[in-house]
């Protein structure tokens, strides 16, 4: 027998449950988020404020090394960024325009950073990069280093957070398909033309939630860069890395600082990502024929 749309669950017999079922689910899901999410986050500012805003701004300000960490954050985490949105748009087009050998192979390897420990990931590095990897006696011999240095910490970054960009742009360029772009083409339209008044229109919101996702995991990052970057106060630490020095040192105060910085840029990446989530609802409302 055929089904019809009515033989499935209507959205009033979903809502039929019992009413303490409805209760006890909500309030289970509220106190989870409340444990896990909502008393940390109070705690966090609530510890950073204790003392008062002078002694907050001056926690953070006061010290060299905690304003280096800061503005090298701010350097190492937009440059993965960007490493990651040209070579996210990149994959994404050739993965979703093109057929050739090697493409499932090419999708599985973008997925290898969900899959490896952060820790094993600055490990991998090292043995490539040490003096006695892989290519450490040829970067020796040219005078180069990658270990303990800006480059190192951006290269272990963007590997890390290198499925965002392109996971997110390829069921979004999937979903448009190349009609457009094909049309473009037999018009006359170079590569260029096609993707900056076609392509990326199309895929500008996702675009944007991958980026936004990618710099909340950079800004993040702790295993990797724990790794790769030595340690090297003034130098090599980033915000995260700066926390747990500062807590090391039972200076939890400005431990807890620095990590209310960390918590209002994940605040920031929150409300960006929904406005972005209700800007792609609008885009697709507007967009269906």
């Amino acid at each position: 027998m055929a089904l019809t749309p009515t033989d499935g669950p209507t959205r009033n017999s979903r809502r039929s449950d019992p009413l303490w079922v409805r209760v006890t689910l909500t309030s289970l899901a509220l106190l989870a988020m409340t444990v896990l999410v909502v008393i940390p986050v109070i705690s966090v500012f609530a510890e950073a404020l204790a003392d008062g805003l002078g002694a907050y701004w001056n926690n953070l300000t006061g010290d060299a090394d905690t304003r280096h960490s800061v503005l090298l954050t701010l350097m190492v985490a937009p440059l993965a960024v960007l490493c990651n949105l040209v070579f996210g748009v990149a994959a994404a087009w050739a993965i979703t325009r093109f057929q050739f050998r090697g493409r499932t192979l090419l999708v599985t390897l973008i997925d290898v950073p969900f899959s490896v420990s952060p820790i094993v990931a600055g490990l991998m590095f090292v043995l490539l990069f040490a003096g006695w990897g892989v290519f450490g006696p040829w970067l020796e011999a040219n005078g180069l280093r990658v270990l303990f240095t800006v480059p190192g910490l951006v290269l272990v970054t963007t590997f890390v957070t290198l499925p965002f960009v392109a996971r997110e742009l390829i069921p979004v360029m999937e979903a448009i398909g190349p009609d457009e772009e094909l049309a473009a083409l037999s018009l006359g339209a170079n590569g260029w033309q096609i993707f900056w008044r076609i392509t990326l229109p199309n895929i500008k919101w996702g675009l944007l939630y991958g980026v936004i996702l990618c710099n909340a995991r950079a800004m993040g990052e702790f295993g990797a860069v724990y790794v790769v970057s030595g340690r090297i106060a003034g130098e090599t630490c980033t915000m995260p890395l700066q926390v747990e020095v500062l807590f090391q040192d039972f200076n939890s105060p400005a431990a807890f600082a620095l990590a209310s910085v960390l918590t209002m840029l994940a605040v920031v990446t929150l409300l960006l990502k929904v406005w972005v989530e209700g800007r792609k609802k609008s885009s697709a409302v507007e967009n269906t024929p």
